[in-house]
């Protein structure tokens, strides 16, 4: 006889308190289609999740999707074109931007933008290209800004400090790093999200660098559909998962999970400057 296999708990079974922030998740991707949301919403909200941060990959994806969230007031807004798309990045993307900033002010910061050099879709020149024209916009409408660096960490600091975002509203998005790394983000005043892999066996490195973070630069994220935390590894992610990726934070900070959720949710609300 087969052995059956054993149930995933479920995110509420954390019993998490209704504040929790996920800070970054792509709900517009054709992952989750339109019919799906609603339950997307519910199970959050079972889950503790009070707002999540969509980040729409440019401003043709925003146009397109946008009124999904119609209707959906949780739903906080980010945006930029990704450096894996900026080989057709132009004026015009930065443009359509501004515009879609001063007219919506769900849309709270400039990401996820900067450099990755794992996938070699786009040469490095360019992506540094769109990633300061970015920071320009970001700087002209004081605006946070979200970090994407894959395989590129040192030339993503460097070109930060270059244009004078030490000690502005930056968010290093899905951290992986070493202690090292967190110590050289915060060093430079800037914020660190924690995505699903905190949780998994091998990250031992990013969970030595977890109790460098204080409470007041640190927020969590799924990056749905991405990066699924355990227990539900090998699934797809949505946002009412965070809550692993917070009750991992907590033990390896020591902490209540509560106490850590909230926390984090009043840093996303203050980085994301949320009502």
């Amino acid at each position: 006889m087969a052995k059956k296999s054993k149930p995933r708990p479920q995110p509420e079974s954390l019993r998490l308190p209704l504040v929790g922030i996920d800070t970054h998740a792509h709900l517009d991707l054709e992952h989750f289609k339109e019919d799906q949301l609603d339950e997307v919403f519910a199970a959050a909200r079972r889950a503790g999740v009070s707002r999540i941060g969509n980040v729409f990959l440019g401003p043709q994806a925003y146009d397109l999707n946008r009124e999904r969230f119609t209707g959906r007031p949780e739903v906080f807004f980010l945006m930029a074109v990704h450096p894996n798309d900026t080989a057709a990045f132009s004026p015009t993307d930065i443009e359509l931007m501004r515009e879609r900033f001063q007219a919506d002010d769900r849309l709270k910061a400039i990401g996820e933008t900067g450099l990755d050099y794992y996938w070699k879709r786009v040469p490095e020149a360019v992506q540094k290209a769109a990633f300061r024209a970015h920071l320009d916009l970001a700087r002209e409408l004081k605006l946070p800004v979200v970090i994407h660096s894959r395989d590129a960490d040192e030339d993503t600091m460097t070109l930060l400090v270059e244009e004078g975002f030490k000690d502005r509203p930056v968010l290093w998005h899905c951290f992986g790093g070493s202690p090292e790394m967190a110590a050289a983000v915060l060093n430079n005043g800037w914020h660190i999200s924690i995505p699903g892999p905190v949780t998994y066996a091998a990250n031992e490195a990013l969970r030595r660098a977890i109790p460098l973070i204080p409470l007041n630069r640190l927020v969590i994220e799924t990056d749905s559909p991405y990066l699924t935390p355990e227990p539900w590894r090998g699934k797809q992610n949505h946002p009412a998962l965070v809550a692993f990726t917070a009750a991992k934070i907590a033990e390896v900070k020591a902490m209540e999970p509560a106490e850590l959720w909230r926390a984090t949710a009043r840093t996303a609300r203050e980085f994301f400057r949320l009502d």
